[in-house]
């Protein structure tokens, strides 16, 4: 693409779409958006993508169609029964840039290839501050020349892409990516629980374990206790940066393809076990990081808490 102006359709313009359609305009590229929504099509119009009556509408005239959905069967439903497919011109590049099963991603593949269109799978890192600041990861899978022809598109939204391989190779490389994740912020929240049973200070373990080999980002970027990292969500009442809902249906996705591949992995399962409960019921609108609060509720209580200590490992007055 040489950097040239694109038409591109847009079709999900929700908390990830909307910003990243926003981008793609400030880089000059012509974007006809679509979203079932009426408040987020019209968010996105104000951001300057043109509004499209229909996910067909906004695909007919563009050079590259792109999809931000919440499961695969949306991805899916498009490409084989909306008539997504037939309405674009032979040879469209379509990206999709869902989180969904692997197996699911090469059926997408599949259906666009053999509609005479090309296909790249591009899901993404860095949740909705990256897609509002363009600094997102893109994880993309497909023909190394539809990797080439999409890198000036996905640049203009984030600041990393990474051909990872085949079809479905992008989605691989997510949901590995995000069990790693799921399973070290759990084990720090358990460290961090631990730690206060046994009178150490949030800011002493942390001390700690970010300098030696506990380090992570789930404790050193994402920290589950307040204090340590002011950033963090656990100082804004686990208000979502990457919402646990998101962190349960990539945690499902990798326990699919584990059982699929016959990979035993069993602390991803786990994983998925306690974030799908802690998704359906306190953490259906907090961070992923609270799953903190699940393991303090599950702490045996006849023990009682121990006493919290300050910076210094001194008893508060």
């Amino acid at each position: 693409m040489n950097g040239d102006t694109r038409t591109i359709g847009f079709i999900g313009l929700g908390h990830m779409g909307g910003p990243m359609a926003a981008n793609l305009v400030k880089a000059g590229h012509r974007v006809i958006g679509f979203d079932l929504v009426p408040d987020l099509l019209a968010a996105a119009s104000d951001a300057g993508v043109k509004a499209a009556a229909s996910s067909v509408e906004a695909a007919t005239a563009a050079d590259v169609v792109i999809t931000m959905l919440p499961a695969g069967r949306h991805v899916l439903d498009l490409y084989r029964n909306e008539g997504l497919l037939t309405a674009a011109r032979p040879g469209t590049l379509f990206i999709d840039c869902s989180t969904i099963d692997v197996a699911d991603a090469r059926s997408a593949h599949e259906a666009a290839v053999a509609a005479g269109m090309r296909a790249l799978d591009a899901p993404v890192s860095g949740g909705v501050v990256g897609a509002e600041a363009a600094t997102l990861t893109f994880m993309a899978g497909g023909a190394q020349s539809e990797f080439a022809e999409a890198e000036p598109l996905l640049a203009a939204m984030g600041e990393k892409a990474v051909h990872c391989g085949g079809a479905g190779a992008g989605q691989a490389a997510k949901i590995c990516n995000n069990m790693i994740l799921g399973i070290s912020m759990i084990a720090v929240s358990e460290a961090f629980v631990l730690g206060e049973r046994l009178g150490l200070s949030h800011q002493a373990l942390f001390d700690v374990a970010s300098t030696a080999s506990g380090q992570c980002w789930a404790l050193t970027v994402n920290c589950p206790v307040p204090g340590p990292v002011p950033t963090s969500p656990a100082n804004r009442n686990y208000l979502p940066g990457f919402a646990a809902p998101l962190m349960a249906k990539d945690l499902g996705l990798a326990a699919n393809a584990a059982r699929e591949s016959g990979v035993p992995t069993e602390l991803a399962l786990k994983a998925a076990e306690l974030y799908a409960a802690y998704a359906a019921g306190a953490g259906a609108n907090k961070d992923f990081s609270g799953i903190l609060q699940t393991v303090r509720g599950r702490t045996t209580p006849e023990h009682g808490p121990a006493p919290q200590n300050d910076a210094k490992g001194g008893t508060p007055a």
